[in-house]
């Protein structure tokens, strides 16, 4: 029976590692080899065993170098080729295996190259760019050279399995915890995945799971959008699984999401019940409206915006830690300027929670009180960002701006809040008939005067009927 068999300096070259340690390992008995003639081999086979049974500690070969048991310096000595290969003035450093060399740029600038050969023999030369000295491209030419001899010799290192609810866990605490302020959206969300998918393993939440996913949703009354918030969540979820190899592939990837054009809301507070609203706001709730309707600012960000990020002289307010993750400058008109002004302060936040001393969590129930009271109907807090760029594109703002304002990334989603209401659209098509009574009462008698010739061709045409030849 044949047997794929590695010399040293291939393995050494896979794992990233010195052949010293290898050496020491096998020793040690920790990675199994076969001597042959006095010659060290190692079996494919073993070395995917070795892979799948130390993979959380060995799988990221770009921390590896900085855990050798040699320096740098002895690891030239041991590795380098060629007889000034400790020269001072080297540009070039050839490993055997690859190759590392630095270049300047035109302004002067050092950059890091790597040169090494792929899985079919042809030769690489790169920059790596985030390098800042040898060790970091060096890190990197073990690192490609691993994955080609992986491709090569089709060595994979096999997924782990995990349960779906364990790892919406560790997505939840590692992720999105971390990175995004909305996690609590994504905590609700994916507790209702689970209950869907059940405790099955990750790796079996396929493309027809998903789609069974969206009719369920569809069934319970859920609009499309909101379907589709839940698709993006999953698909994120699935993306990060792929990141940290517990995934190959993302089910969701192949999955069409429901246009949204029909089931925007297109809810505007008009300038009536502004002022209605106003007036029967409570204390603490009416400052927080202004804002939002003189900003455009989401309800997280108001609730949370401290008297340190509002520029009086300047007349700015500076939105940090923002779902889109940029931070942006409003300036603050005449209207909200006096009220800020007004306001006392009496702690780092402006609306803390007089109990606490902490921004409020929520003004749902007061928003919603001082709507019933005025019988203002369908109206959410976040229409008011609506109504905000709304207003703006009504008095001839351009849409790049009003997207600044908002913080997007893109003029698309914009697009989304600037849609006018139906009396707008009624006064932009009645501006038509506006000094066209002539035009309009030409058209009235040219339509007459073609009604007549109907019917007069009509006659004709009837009266040939009863004609005698």
């Amino acid at each position: 029976m044949s047997h794929q068999l590695f010399t040293i300096k291939d393995v050494s070259a896979f794992l990233g590692v010195h052949s010293k340690t290898l050496y020491k390992w096998k020793d040690q008995g920790k990675i199994p080899y076969v001597n042959i003639n006095g010659q060290v081999r190692f079996e494919k086979a073993e070395i995917e065993k070795f892979i799948e049974k130390n993979k959380r500690k060995y799988t990221d070969f770009s921390q590896l170098l900085p855990r050798l048991d040699i320096s740098l310096e002895k690891y030239d000595k041991l590795m380098l080729k060629g007889e000034s290969a400790l020269s001072k003035k080297l540009k070039r450093w050839n490993y055997g295996f690859g190759a590392v060399y630095i270049r300047k740029t035109k302004q002067g600038k050092e950059r890091w190259y790597i040169d090494y050969q792929d899985e079919d023999g042809r030769r690489v030369q790169r920059v790596v760019k985030k390098a800042q000295k040898r060790e970091d491209a060096l890190i990197e030419l073990q690192s490609k050279v691993a994955e080609c001899f992986a491709r090569e010799h089709s060595i994979k290192a096999k997924a782990e399995k995990i349960k779906f609810p364990k790892f919406v866990e560790m997505y939840l605490e590692n992720y999105a915890k971390v990175n995004k302020i909305s996690w609590k959206d994504d905590f609700y969300r994916l507790q209702r995945c689970i209950s869907f998918f059940g405790n099955v393993y990750l790796h079996e939440v396929t493309a027809l799971d998903i789609e069974k996913f969206k009719c369920v949703k569809i069934g319970e009354g859920l609009n499309k959008t909101t379907v589709n918030h839940y698709l993006k969540i999953l698909k994120r979820l699935f993306n990060i699984a792929i990141e940290w190899e517990y995934a190959k592939e993302n089910p969701v990837k192949r999955i069409k999401f429901y246009s949204e054009k029909d089931s925007l809301t297109e809810r505007i507070l008009t300038e009536k019940e502004e002022v209605r609203l106003l007036e029967v706001s409570s204390g603490h709730l009416r400052p927080i409206l202004m804002v939002a309707l003189n900003t455009g600012m989401r309800r997280g960000e108001i609730l949370n915006l401290t008297w340190n990020r509002i520029d009086f002289e300047k007349r700015l307010i500076r939105v940090v830690n923002t779902k889109s993750g940029r931070n942006r400058i409003i300036p603050v008109n005449d209207v909200l300027f006096e009220a800020l002004s007004g306001m006392e302060k009496r702690s780092d936040y402006l609306f803390p929670n007089p109990e606490t001393g902490k921004p409020y969590r929520t003004v749902r129930r007061s928003f919603e009180t001082a709507c019933r009271r005025e019988k203002i109907k369908g109206l959410r807090f976040h229409d008011l960002r609506h109504t905000f760029a709304s207003r703006l594109v009504e008095r001839g703002v351009d849409i790049v701006r009003v997207k600044e304002l908002l913080g997007h990334s893109s003029v698309k989603i914009t697009e989304r809040y600037t849609h006018s209401n139906q009396e707008e659209r009624k006064r932009a098509v009645e501006l038509l008939c506006k000094g066209s009574q002539k035009t309009a009462k030409k058209v009235e008698n040219l339509l007459h005067h073609c009604d007549m010739e109907k019917e007069r061709n009509e006659f004709v045409s009837v009266s040939s009927l009863f004609s005698v030849n």
